[in-house]
């Protein structure tokens, strides 16, 4: 789970890659790249990490990854064996000239770009043509294939049922030392999140005493340690209700929790629904 940098191949006929992938297993893993990538969900669905957000994808979803920004797409075991069809964007901001975004007639295109670093998520798409422009940029050739992502960029700036995915104290741009010290905690508690992990022992992860640990975190993700914590096991409960192999009580306890009452009321909190109303609107 440690973040990778991964460099993104475009051949030389082409400033930027667009592509329909069909295995579930490419790039899946906690990485991070300069480009910012757009992904549509056409077929495919389970658990993403964007930044600090650990939530479901389903098909439908449209998700716009600003540049640096660490992710990845965990997908559910009915597409283990399974072809998925994704079409993924990846391109550098200054890929169509330095100067481009600065034109006064591209504000609202520099806007989008800018709140891309959050992490734009659209949910079950029902924007034909949003979709229909996402699919244009990858099957389109020359000036068109630029054109169809200025389109799809500019629809996404006009949704109005986007949502942030990274909280606004998230910081994707970390000192060196501060780097390696958030991987260690990520990695810990994405490895040990179904255990019980005390303050004192993420603390001792980080190197830290317990109070500066508590400020360290909450100062560079923008949410204690606890939340963040409680994020990653109902993420970890939505991918299991959704595959619906287990009862919502032995997810519960999968997921790391101790008693039924707490998940419930956590569960609702972070995804606004119980765990059965859940479970039944992705059905």
């Amino acid at each position: 789970m440690k973040p990778h940098h991964l460099a993104i191949a475009t051949d030389s006929t082409k400033s930027f890659s667009a592509k329909c992938e069909v295995l579930p297993d490419i790039n899946n893993w906690w990485h991070y790249h300069d480009e910012l990538e757009l992904i549509y969900f056409k077929n495919g669905s389970g658990t993403q990490f964007v930044g600090d957000n650990i939530s479901s994808f389903k098909n439908g979803d449209i998700v716009l990854v600003g540049s640096n920004l660490p992710h990845y797409w965990q997908y559910s075991e009915q597409f283990k064996d399974a072809a998925i069809e994704v079409y993924v964007v990846h391109f550098n901001k200054d890929f169509w000239g330095k100067d481009f975004l600065n034109l006064p007639e591209n504000l609202e295109l520099a806007k989008v770009i800018e709140q891309s670093r959050q992490g734009i998520q659209i949910k079950e798409s029902s924007n034909a043509y949003l979709i229909e422009s996402i699919i244009r940029i990858v099957e389109n050739q020359g000036t068109k294939k630029i054109l169809s992502l200025i389109e799809v960029l500019l629809e996404i700036g006009k949704c109005t049922d986007c949502k942030y995915l990274v909280s606004l104290g998230f910081k994707a741009y970390f000192q060196e030392s501060e780097r390696d010290r958030i991987q260690n905690i990520y990695n810990y508690t994405l490895k040990n999140y179904k255990e019980q992990i005390s303050l004192e022992t993420i603390a001792k992860i980080a190197k830290m005493s317990r109070t500066s640990f508590c400020k360290f975190f909450k100062l560079r993700t923008g949410k204690t340690y606890s939340v963040f914590l409680n994020e990653i096991r109902i993420g970890n409960a939505c991918k299991l209700l959704i595959e619906k192999k287990m009862t919502v009580k032995e997810i519960c306890f999968e997921s790391g929790f101790q008693n039924f009452s707490s998940f419930h009321k956590c569960f609702k909190d972070i995804t606004g629904q119980t765990p059965l109303s859940y479970q039944k609107s992705y059905k």
